[in-house]
């Protein structure tokens, strides 16, 4: 199936975005994800469906898909096109409508004239039925009514009213058309409000999308090979051309460096300000900045394949996900306006039978309309995600879907490989012996069996020995957990691997590699490898936490003892295929919540497994497709900070739903029994947003570890 993304715009609250995941399950489409806060809307197309057919439909529920060619560009719109426009359109109006209240004390008498408030309360009621009217006519129509139903009718109610006085001159005190006014006016401010701070909750990932567009130093040679250097946006280079970066520039775009070395500090990615010192064939990651130094680069990646275009779609996609926390507030929001509609009508009747006056009844029902606010329950969750996500990429941290945040806060145990996750990975070779062979020869086989392997004791023994005289192979292939096998052209069998590979050829379990020939040990290999400098910081965090933590490794048992031992890691387990790794890491999480760090080939089943798969930015293709949270370039740095932001964004998002809950529970009541007036509901509606948002913005600065 293909992936879609659009940008839709007009998407206002919840009931917006739960509209638009109904029409497009109706026509089939699977994987939808719909985030109301930045527009994004991605899912898979099904064969057949032509997406021209599916753009109509979003169309026809009152929203917009913004073509690809004129997404982030700034468009000319009407000056009515946006919430802050619009208030200021009806707060002339508004304000001077309000001022026969207080004709006792200016002399405004003609504004008591019921013609006179007519009219300037037409313009406000007009723009505000072209939006508040047209959007709650589109959602009735496809069956899920949204917010907008509720303000339309409240306001539409009171100008009805205040006509039907006005016509049949029935007195002043059937005028009021002050309440239609205000609401619709206050309404539109706390939109602004609330998009002003929605807006602020992207604040990291927009950070990150401006750092996408620059112009670059483009090298090209002109008829007699000189060198010419010219400028040129990033978003027209290609795979293979050559750039220039100085001092102080970003860095346009994924490249390796030719020549040249630089310190460049990668904080866009990692969130360490620190500077990494870069040489030729080091590569470049867009958006990160040369401190020091110049270069010669070459692009290796371009458009959606770079990395920083990776993590983008990554959040944005964690973002569109719904965590299970969310699931009750949407089903409340789905039939929250029918039954606010249903509380009003109650409150009319009721206050109309108590109190023998329409006119009172009549305000709370309206009061009951606008006070409710079913966007609070519906952005309670996606505001929180939206600044957690947001924060974590900025920090270096990715989360494939949302799910995996909350599920941080459950986590009493962590799964660790060994080699490249509590190790660097970074082996130097210590001794070697060859019987019955050369050593240069045995340097031979395993240069030209490991270097067809990313494994880090591969990359190390690769780099050790490299020669031009390598072994030809007829078939060569990496086993999981034991190590490399390969048949030459003359059908001899050769194997670097683990002890398992010569288990019967000798009782020495003591060395890290293995060769053999036709079966025959042929020689072995020992390497050094250093524990990472943050491990023992990570672990002892972990355990003051009461998180249990656990080894897991292929590794010999001697060598699993003297880390664990080194570490205070509480249990290990030694000698690990890939196949025992999945069962123990399927027993751990069957007993409770177990996140597993790991970096190879051989940990992507158990990744998959655990609760929680985590691995390194350095690890192996596999092992970053299987895991659901990626920690960048700092190793495991990251792994406190991303247990802490898991556990505050959903102590956040518990925070807004309650007071998403709260208020809706307290204010609907208050409305009907007459405590506040229209207009004043209509304020702390629009306000009602706003804190949810402030709330979620505070973790962009709260302490989480």
């Amino acid at each position: 199936m293909e992936s879609i993304q659009w940008k839709v715009e007009g998407m206002t609250c919840a009931n917006c975005a739960l509209t638009i995941n109904k029409y497009l399950e109706k026509e089939g489409q699977h994987n939808i994800r719909v985030n109301p806060i930045d527009g994004d809307v991605s899912f898979e197309l099904v064969d057949g469906t032509v997406t021209e057919k599916l753009k109509t439909g979003i169309e026809a529920l009152g929203y917009h898909v913004v073509p690809e060619k004129t997404e982030g560009v700034p468009v000319r719109r009407p000056f009515l096109s946006n919430h802050l426009n619009r208030f200021l359109f009806c707060l002339p109006f508004t304000a001077i409508l309000l001022l026969h209240m207080l004709h006792e004390w200016i002399p405004v008498h003609f504004l008591m004239n019921p013609w006179v408030q007519l009219a300037l309360c037409l313009p406000v009621y007009v723009v505000g039925m072209q939006f508040f009217g047209r959007s709650a006519i589109k959602s009735l129509r496809n069956g899920v009514p949204n917010m907008n139903v509720l303000i339309a009718l409240g306001a539409t109610a009171a100008f009805v009213y205040s006509l039907a006085g006005t016509l049949l001159q029935l007195g002043p005190v059937y005028l009021f058309y002050e309440t239609t006014a205000t609401i619709i006016t206050l309404v539109f401010l706390g939109n602004y409000l609330e998009d002003a701070s929605m807006a602020s909750t992207q604040r990291a990932l927009k950070g990150l999308i401006k750092s996408q567009k620059v112009m670059a130093n483009m090298i090209a040679f002109d008829d007699q090979h000189q060198e010419i250097i010219f400028p040129m946006e990033n978003t027209q280079l290609k795979v293979g051309d050559l750039v220039l970066i100085n001092s102080g520039e970003q860095v346009p775009i994924d490249c390796k460096i030719l020549w040249g070395e630089a310190h460049v500090n990668e904080a866009i990615l990692t969130g360490e300000s620190l500077p990494v010192h870069k040489y030729a064939k080091d590569s470049l990651i867009g958006g990160s900045v040369l401190e020091s130094g110049s270069v010669r680069a070459q692009v290796t990646a371009t458009g959606n394949d770079t990395v920083l275009s990776g993590i983008l779609q990554m959040v944005k996609k964690a973002q569109g996900e719904k965590p299970p926390v969310q699931l009750l507030a949407d089903r409340i929001s789905a039939i929250f306006v029918p039954v606010v509609i249903g509380i009003a009508m109650v409150t009319l009747v009721g206050n109309w039978l108590y109190l023998g006056q329409f006119t009172p009844a009549l305000m709370r029902s309206i009061a009951v309309l606008v006070i409710a606010c079913p966007c609070a329950m519906g952005l309670a969750t996606p505001a929180a995600i939206a600044v957690g996500l947001g924060r974590a990429a900025r920090s270096g941290i990715l989360f494939r879907n949302a799910g995996s945040l909350e599920a941080f806060r459950h986590i009493r145990q962590v799964v660790f490989d060994k080699t490249g996750t509590l190790t660097t990975g970074e082996f130097t070779v210590s001794n070697i012996a060859a019987m019955g062979v050369e050593e240069e020869e045995l340097k031979r086989v395993v240069w030209s069996l490991e270097k067809h392997s990313n494994h880090p004791i591969a990359r190390c023994l690769a780099i050790s020995f490299k020669t031009k005289n390598d072994i030809r192979w007829s078939s060569v292939e990496e086993v999981k957990g034991l190590g490399m096998q390969g048949t030459d052209r003359e059908g001899n069998r050769y194997a670097a691997g683990s002890y398992a590979m010569a288990a019967d050829q000798t009782p020495d379990a003591s060395h890290q590699v293995y060769v053999l020939r036709n079966d025959v040990l042929i020689g072995w290999i020992d390497l050094a490898d250093e524990i990472r400098p943050e491990a023992k910081q990570v672990l002892s965090y972990l355990r003051s936490k009461d998180i249990k933590t656990i080894l897991l490794s292929g590794d010999s048992e001697a060598r699993c003892a003297k880390l664990a031992q080194e570490l205070g890691i509480d249990t290990y387990h030694a000698g690990q295929t890939p196949a025992q790794k999945l069962e123990k890491i399927t027993a751990y999480t069957a007993q409770t919540p177990t996140a597993m760090v790991g970096d190879g080939i051989n940990d992507a089943p158990a990744l998959a497994k655990a609760t929680i798969g985590i691995s390194l930015s350095e690890a192996s293709q596999l092992a970053m497709q299987s895991a659901q949270v990626v920690l960048m370039n700092q190793g495991l740095r990251k792994l406190p900070l991303a247990l802490g932001l898991g556990k505050h964004t959903y102590l956040t998002i518990q925070q807004n739903l309650f007071w998403a809950f709260f208020y809706n529970i307290v204010a609907i009541p208050v409305a009907a029994f007459g405590f506040l007036t229209p207009a004043f509901g209509a304020l702390v509606m629009g306000l009602s947003d706003v804190v949810l948002a402030v709330n979620s913005v505070r973790l962009f600065v709260k302490k989480v570890v």
